[in-house]
């Protein structure tokens, strides 16, 4: 069984060019992988997501094993064809949504007992049942289980964590059966510099097929966002792909493969579209502004995707105002472009040696306002 695989093609200063390899396909790297929580980018079908250039997406274990469930699934042939998608997907392992979305939950070193948010029935989370539910489902790319310190936390809590942490990755590790399917460690450590590199190097010594930042964006401000980012990222082998989980404005993609990172997740592209943010290179557009309420332009003029090739800005904010169901799908198609394009953009930059070029562009173009750069 041909198994997962990462090489690097190229690097520009610590911007990496790269190719994943995984039991579904490949995808290139840095990639933005949009997310599809319940088996569902949501709006989006596969087809649409494959002509706009996505290459991989992201699962959501606790969703999937509390509704369908994964046994379901696995039934059904894998998430693969369940959701029709024939590409790669990672799922993560359930921990974070555990930790955010479930008031009534006991952490133990077994693992974490919690009530569904669906229904408060209770379960049990352990780091072999989260790997065999990814298992199960059939991703290419698995997370183990983790604890996400929450923000803030004291250094004590935050060493309990993280090596409680390290001891279920173990576990995850010892329980993973030889399929074909990639297992990554994930890098807690909280807001500690000296943790971050603790986590990093002990989860390094135990070896994974690549190496994921967790535990960030979950209130703290950017700086020491990416100063701890920097922390573990200086610790991890040049050899394995980094993933840095649950970041995702444009900024910080800029900022995180202009650092070496080279997979991202967020929901925010389709998030924002939901509720009527469409990004563009000169930053957020809210659609709902009475400004665009007679405007004939597309939301972007040099953007090739099918919402800016067919509607009017003021056509998207009738759709937006009326409540229509074809305003998320819309908004959704374009900001997903959008991050698409910024990917392809960066790769591109990367290989012809131009990324601090680009990177400068980015920050110049969003320095200029809307209404200045249509003078």
């Amino acid at each position: 069984m041909k198994g997962f695989g990462f090489e690097i093609k190229k690097t520009d200063s610590s911007a990496r060019l790269g190719r994943v390899t995984t039991l579904h396909g490949t995808f290139t790297t840095p990639v933005f992988m949009p997310v599809g929580t319940k088996a569902s980018v949501k709006g989006m079908t596969p087809s649409e997501l494959k002509s706009i250039g996505v290459e991989v997406i992201l699962a959501n274990t606790y969703h999937l094993y509390l509704r369908p469930g994964h046994e379901l699934v696995r039934e059904l042939g894998g998430l693969h064809r369940f959701m029709g998608w024939d590409g790669p997907v990672l799922t993560d392992s359930g921990g974070f949504q555990v930790f955010s979305l479930c008031k009534l939950r006991k952490i133990t070193e077994e693992g974490v007992q919690f009530s569904s948010h669906i229904d408060g029935t209770r379960y049990t989370l352990t780091p072999e049942s989260a790997v065999g539910i990814q298992e199960a489902l059939g991703a290419d790319i698995i997370m183990p289980l983790d604890e996400c310190t929450p923000y803030p936390a004291d250094r004590e809590y935050t060493v309990e964590s993280m090596n409680l942490t390290h001891r279920w990755a173990g576990r995850c590790k010892e329980a993973k059966v030889p399929n074909g399917q990639a297992l990554f460690g994930i890098v807690q450590g909280g807001m500690y510099p000296d943790l971050r590199k603790e986590s990093a190097a002990t989860l390094v010594d135990m070896g994974f097929d690549g190496y994921a930042i967790g535990g960030l964006s979950v209130g703290e401000e950017k700086g020491l966002m990416k100063e701890m980012a920097l922390s573990a990222l200086k610790h991890l082998p040049a050899d394995r792909p980094r993933y840095l989980m649950g970041v995702g404005t444009p900024e910080d993609l800029v900022f995180g493969v202009g650092v070496g990172i080279d997979m991202f997740d967020c929901v925010m592209p389709t998030r924002n579209a939901r509720n009527g943010t469409l990004f563009t290179r000169r930053g957020k557009l809210v659609i709902k502004n009475a400004q665009y309420e007679k405007d004939p332009r597309p939301i972007e003029e040099d953007c090739g995707c099918h919402t800016c090739r067919n509607f009017s800005r003021a056509y998207l904010r009738h759709l937006f105002m009326a409540g229509e169901m074809l305003a998320p799908r819309l908004n959704t198609m374009h900001n997903l472009f959008y991050y698409t394009r910024l990917m392809l953009e960066m790769r591109e930059a990367i290989g012809q040696g131009r990324f601090e070029e680009f990177r400068k562009r980015f920050h110049a173009d969003r320095s200029v306002p809307e209404q200045m750069a249509a003078l």
